[in-house]
């Protein structure tokens, strides 16, 4: 297996938690900030904001931002 891909795979669940973290913690944070949110769309949303952030991530890759990282 590929040094890379082993010691990725070995914190996959800890990077998991951390990415679930995140959603949870902005759907708390939009329950407070308007309590009468419609907590799907709410989830929705969130989802697609992470997504456009790992999709600039996944440009930056692809324009070698992270080659020396």
């Amino acid at each position: 297996m590929d040094t890379i891909l082993k010691e990725l795979s070995s914190r996959k669940s800890e990077i998991d938690k951390e990415i679930e973290l995140v959603f949870k913690t902005n759907m708390k944070i939009t329950d407070w900030d308007v309590p009468e949110a419609d907590d799907k769309r709410a989830a929705e949303i969130i989802i697609e904001m992470m997504q456009d952030k790992l999709n600039l991530i996944k440009e930056d890759i692809q324009n070698g931002k992270y080659n020396n990282y």
